[in-house]
């Protein structure tokens, strides 16, 4: 009775621990990586409970979660619902991942004074109330304000070495050639060969999701909204 006992222990342990292990190589397999605005949180807001409640509890256990943003960390951290976003997610990268976290920890961080860093123009103004910021997204789409102010430099001033893109409401990115979102995929191209998961809403050519979501090394999902982007990965993922 005894060995027919210990033989059972040992019978259910077996079964526990090789399904633990298919499921840890399951998720180090993969990895979604996600833009914040527009995508995770409405434009410049904060991320609802329902969204994080989903990433953290239904696809964290099949996937690794990173965030790439255009934004610092200090944005990141007000938008995904405080300081605990650097526990939460497995990687995450503040300024297109010039600033680079795993785990927890910052793990590199290149200095602006280096690489010249994001500009961010806003034909509006950034201090304008949420009301104005909604006004002008809308005029944007009619009349094309942003692109044609982007249109106009790259005219006027080809030589500088810069891209150029559309991000969130009111605003457009200037950056050094090749810092883009593409930037932070080096940190991840070898631990996710071909498993890389991006998901972004400006998607479109001069967008600030275009380059990343184009690059070979990731497998780009266009997405409009936070509730698109979890219809998404319920599909993708066969969650419920």
């Amino acid at each position: 009775m005894l060995r027919l006992r210990v033989g059972s222990v040992i019978q259910l342990f077996q079964v526990v621990t090789s399904s633990w292990c298919y499921i840890m190589t399951a998720r180090s397999s993969k990895i979604c990586l996600f833009d914040v605005d527009g995508t995770l949180t409405q434009p410049r807001q904060k991320a609802d409970q329902e969204t994080l409640n989903f990433l953290l509890k239904s696809l964290k256990p099949v996937c690794h979660l990173g965030i790439v943003s255009g934004s610092d960390m200090k944005k990141v951290v007000e938008q995904m619902g405080g300081e605990s976003v650097v526990d939460q997610f497995d990687y995450i990268f503040p300024e297109n991942g010039l600033v680079a976290y795993k785990n927890g920890k910052l793990f590199d961080k290149k200095s602006i004074v280096d690489h010249m860093g994001l500009i961010n123009v806003s034909p509006v103004g950034r201090s304008c109330t949420q009301e104005e910021r909604n006004a002008f997204e809308k005029y944007d789409k009619e009349h094309h304000v942003r692109q044609t102010l982007i249109d106009k430099l790259k005219q006027d001033l080809p030589d500088l070495g810069l891209t150029y893109s559309i991000g969130g409401q009111i605003s457009f990115d200037a950056f050094p050639h090749g810092f883009d979102k593409t930037y932070c995929l080096k940190y991840l191209e070898n631990e996710f060969p071909n498993q890389i998961h991006f998901f972004g809403d400006k998607t479109f050519s001069g967008g600030n999701d275009f380059e990343i979501f184009n690059d070979k090394r990731t497998i780009g999902h266009s997405v409009t909204s936070p509730q698109h982007t979890v219809q998404t990965l319920r599909e993708l993922f066969n969650l419920k």
